[in-house]
């Protein structure tokens, strides 16, 4: 299992994912409501690592930005 801290940027004009060294920020296209954004962050994570949705999981931070994610390989 891979812990990620991100920073998610919500309705975005572009969909991606920019890796630093401290952090991952994931720009997606979604806006911060009813979950929407943080399915976005997931399909898009999954699809990033080349896993599948079911894999991703929100550990911390459902309700903020910055979030910790796990990813199951």
């Amino acid at each position: 299992m891979m812990k990620l801290e991100i920073k998610v940027f919500p309705k975005s004009k572009t969909e991606k994912v920019v890796r630093s060294e401290e952090i991952v920020k994931v720009y997606i296209n979604a806006a911060p409501d009813k979950g929407k954004a943080n399915k976005a962050v997931i399909d898009l994570l999954a699809k990033e690592y080349g896993v599948k949705k079911r894999d991703v999981t929100i550990i911390k931070g459902t309700t903020s930005r910055n979030k910790v994610i796990a990813i199951n390989k």
